[in-house]
């Protein structure tokens, strides 16, 4: 893990806290240490020249105020390790059912700008690498962040193969919205009983319509009550139903799926807590598939 930058508004202390959580835990958890992405998985992705902007430490300062904090070289060899995790998830989930990524959900880089605390978007370029490399043929990235996925949707717009969905609260950021395959808006202050409902209506007919070999989610936390920066106003046991669900869905059609962080602000502690127990949430829903196995 790059050591977190010294200025900028964005709180890197979740991320190590959320590790602590996860190894204090009576869990049986596995760490693995992804390669730092390659650059031309990047640049299939994103505009060379920002590609190149990022590798040097030399991105516009108009740049940087959009994604929020000084884009040093640190800040390089992070989101370098933090995509090549999200591929290295895909590839584990493969393999064992479900893998996450205690990092990245980076899903408002765009094609030549980081924006909102991302850089380069590791969902699109994980999905892209995975199917360019025979991987997987259809992939349904399920963003669950309280903000809609829009670099993601943006990134992946046109493509047959590639299946963006985005449940998110439609007055919060961003204010100009993307186009996902199909978005899901919701009304502000939604309780864990609304959004359960909205997931289930849209969730199980797209992975049966749309067919998957794989799914990537975006779990971010930030659809809790008391995030800082969301309007939703799920609670705890709300979170956890939703990601259990989700890996139900997925799990008992036979599919692999990967998770990456996402979003979540407010108290480090408080927040790294549920970032935790989302991934230890869907571990044990896995688990269970894998004893029926």
């Amino acid at each position: 893990m790059a050591p977190q930058p010294t200025r900028g508004t964005f709180k890197f202390d979740k991320y190590q806290l959320v590790m602590e959580a996860l190894r204090n835990s009576d869990a049986a958890i596995k760490e693995h240490a992804p390669e730092p992405c390659p650059r031309e998985w990047l640049e299939a992705v994103h505009d060379p020249a920002y590609v190149e902007e990022v590798f040097t430490a030399n991105v516009p300062h108009d740049k940087e105020r959009r994604i929020g904090f000084p884009v040093t070289e640190r800040i390089r060899d992070r989101v370098r390790h933090t995509n090549g995790g999200t591929w290295l998830a895909a590839k584990l989930a493969m393999e064992h059912g479900y893998a996450a990524n205690s990092a990245a959900g980076s899903h408002h880089a765009l094609a030549d700008t980081g924006a909102g605390y991302c850089v380069f978007n590791d969902l699109a370029v994980a999905s892209n690498r995975l199917i360019a490399q025979g991987d997987a043929r259809r992939i349904l990235i399920v963003d669950l962040d309280v903000h809609q996925g829009d670099g993601t949707a943006s990134l992946t717009a046109g493509r047959e193969d590639i299946f963006t969905l985005s449940l998110h609260a439609d007055k919060n950021f961003p204010v100009r919205k993307a186009r996902s395959s199909r978005d899901v808006p919701l009304s502000d202050g939604v309780d864990d009983d609304g959004y359960m409902e909205a997931l289930d209506t849209h969730l199980p007919e797209i992975i049966d319509s749309f067919a998957p070999d794989l799914v990537l989610y975006q779990a971010g936390v930030d659809p809790h009550g008391d995030d800082r920066l969301g309007r939703l106003a799920l609670t705890d046991m709300g979170l956890e139903r939703r990601d259990a669900y989700v890996v139900d869905q997925v799990r008992s059609r036979g599919l692999s799926i990967a998770s990456a962080l996402g979003g979540g602000y407010g108290n480090p502690h408080e927040v790294a807590a549920r970032h935790a127990r989302s991934m230890l949430t869907m571990a044990a829903v896995n688990a269970r598939f894998a004893v029926q196995a």
